[in-house]
């Protein structure tokens, strides 16, 4: 199973940039020997079309450019759930590459957010809570959970969860 970052919108040189970086890095050398021989991260350019609602739909159709037939569709989004634990992805990410779904698309939308198109393909739309983050954050902590998602399923010790 390919795993595929697709975002709209470039993160500019800088430390979210060295961030992304590192967790795409990180996750793409763990994932090769837990069946994820590919970690790719996609910049969509940002539409320029006047209206808000156009500007979603466009850059929604150059996201789903990405999404194979078969592949499975993440989505953060403000109005997704906040209530998954990272085990709880772990192990939808297990379940999904496990079927021999071909990729994971975690699509992650410009400043006007996601068209309905992306939510309605999406098989789970995640939030990382009510308050407004940063774009280029938001790529970074989805990146982490992607890697601690992987670490959690190669039983490293990156993932300390509560001792119990």
């Amino acid at each position: 199973m390919r795993l595929i970052f697709a975002a709209v919108g470039r993160l500019k040189a800088g430390p979210e940039r060295e961030l992304a970086s590192r967790y795409r890095d990180r996750a793409a050398q763990l994932g090769r020997g837990l069946g994820f021989p590919a970690c790719d991260s996609l910049e969509i350019p940002e539409s320029r079309a006047r209206r808000a609602t156009d500007r979603c739909a466009e850059e929604a159709a150059a996201l789903l450019t990405h999404l194979p037939p078969g592949g499975v569709l993440l989505a953060y989004d403000e109005r997704g759930r906040a209530d998954v634990t990272s085990e709880a992805l772990a192990d939808r990410v297990a379940a999904w590459r496990d079927v021999a779904r071909p990729a994971l698309v975690v699509a992650i939308g410009g400043p006007d957010g996601l068209d309905a198109s992306i939510r309605t393909k999406a098989e789970l739309i995640l939030s990382f809570g009510a308050a407004t983050l940063p774009h280029g954050l938001v790529r970074v902590l989805a990146l982490e959970q992607i890697y601690r998602s992987l670490t959690l399923l190669a039983g490293h010790p990156y993932h300390r969860g509560e001792a119990g």
